[in-house]
């Protein structure tokens, strides 16, 4: 959905949290043009910190493009936040295995009305020591065989200075740098059409991460680990990861 679309209540968040972001951050946005202006796109960031939706909605936004974020269903219960999120064309998701394919159900629909849908693979901040991607969850990957959308890699790294979510310090200094790159579509071809089947699903969710950890690399400089692997990943419905 194109900003000029947007209804009053997008336009006021814009209005109310982009100012504060522009004093807060000095901004290095790179790859823009891998965001096309119309059409449903999946946009995978890294997770580096609690402050990544305000930067990453930032980038998104200048791209041209309004940036639709998952979000528990229970805060779009919440009087007064609920309303104002749903508004703002934010995406309510359930847990659990019925609820999690009725939250497929509504990110295919978002897709489908050329929505800019915002999945951190991750499904959480990293836990790699030095803030590098690690292994993903296959929500993404899922909705991509689902929906043929092209999934957008995008890699930040400066988030992490205005909240460190390893000592969870903020950092209020105006000016923090911050770097987002946008990278070409992910070339998931060779999976068109496949039954999601858990082993296609890790296949695609690592060709993926490994996209972003690169676009990670180029700004950091460096040569990458290999994507963390958690200590005990758990085997749960992953459609809203």
């Amino acid at each position: 959905m194109a900003p000029r679309r947007l209804g009053f209540w997008p336009r006021f968040a814009v209005v109310l949290v982009k100012p504060v972001l522009t004093v807060w951050t000095r901004r290095t946005w790179r790859g823009m043009e891998h965001l096309p202006r119309e059409g449903g796109i999946i946009i995978v960031p890294n997770h580096i910190s609690h402050a990544d939706p305000l930067v990453s909605a930032h980038f998104i936004h200048d791209a041209g493009r309004w940036p639709q974020f998952l979000g528990k269903a229970s805060v779009f219960r919440v009087p007064v936040i609920g309303w104002i999120l749903h508004r703002c064309k934010q995406i309510p998701v359930e847990r659990g295995s019925v609820e999690a394919a009725r939250s497929l159900d509504k990110l295919v629909a978002a897709l489908n009305s050329g929505g800019a849908v915002v999945i951190y693979p991750e499904g959480t901040t990293t836990r790699e020591p030095d803030l590098w991607p690690m292994k993903g969850k296959t929500g993404a990957a899922r909705l991509a065989l689902a929906t043929g959308a092209p999934v957008i890699p995008v890699a930040m790294v400066g988030p992490e200075k205005m909240f460190d979510p390893r000592t969870a310090r903020i950092g209020l200094r105006p000016r923090t740098p911050v770097t987002v790159v946008a990278g070409p579509p992910v070339d998931l071809s060779r999976w068109a059409g496949a039954t999601p089947t858990r082993a296609i699903l890790e296949e695609m969710t690592d060709t993926i991460m490994l996209r972003i950890r690169d676009l990670v690399a180029e700004i950091r400089g460096g040569t990458p680990p290999p994507l963390w692997e958690r200590p005990a990943r758990t085997r749960t419905p992953e459609v809203t990861e």
